[in-house]
């Protein structure tokens, strides 16, 4: 029997689905209004030693919310939570945490700015996948269906 054939014989296993704990970004431009706009989750898997982060600023939408916010300083602001997610020196003394100090850290109740959700959980095969599809559930968005024959009028 050829090695390929060997091979092609095994049966495969599969990928093991992994718990995860997963929070939304928020940008609360007024904190006393209570106002918030979805910018970004953060996902953390112990299991697969995982911590991620994604932001997309819809600035127009953004701007609608309020109008005077300094999309610089959000920028600026979200740039420092994905160094420490990432453990990058520009992350400050936080960043050189182990991961899980870090999810802790950075999904910790604040009334500043930048807010995270409650915590929550799932589980994935893949971290990344995970982390792109809650971004597309929570941040993005939703796209209105075109009726037929209405392009472009």
């Amino acid at each position: 029997m050829l090695s390929s054939e060997r091979e092609s014989s095994r049966p495969r296993r599969a990928l093991e689905a992994k718990w995860y704990s997963y929070a939304v970004l928020r940008v609360v431009p007024r904190v006393e209004r209570g106002e918030f706009l979805n910018v970004g989750v953060v996902l953390f898997s112990r299991e697969l030693d995982f911590l991620g982060a994604r932001f997309e600023v819809d600035e127009e939408r953004l701007l609608s919310l309020a109008p005077d916010v300094d999309i610089p300083t959000v920028e600026r602001h979200l740039a420092t939570f994905q160094a420490i997610c990432e453990g990058l020196p520009s992350g400050g003394p936080i960043a050189a945490l182990p991961r899980p100090e870090r999810f802790h850290w950075l999904v910790a109740p604040r009334s500043t700015m930048i807010q995270t959700s409650p915590v929550h959980v799932g589980r994935s095969e893949k971290p990344e996948r995970a982390l792109d599809d809650l971004l597309k559930e929570f941040v993005r968005p939703p796209r209105r269906a075109q009726v037929a024959g209405t392009e472009g009028t």
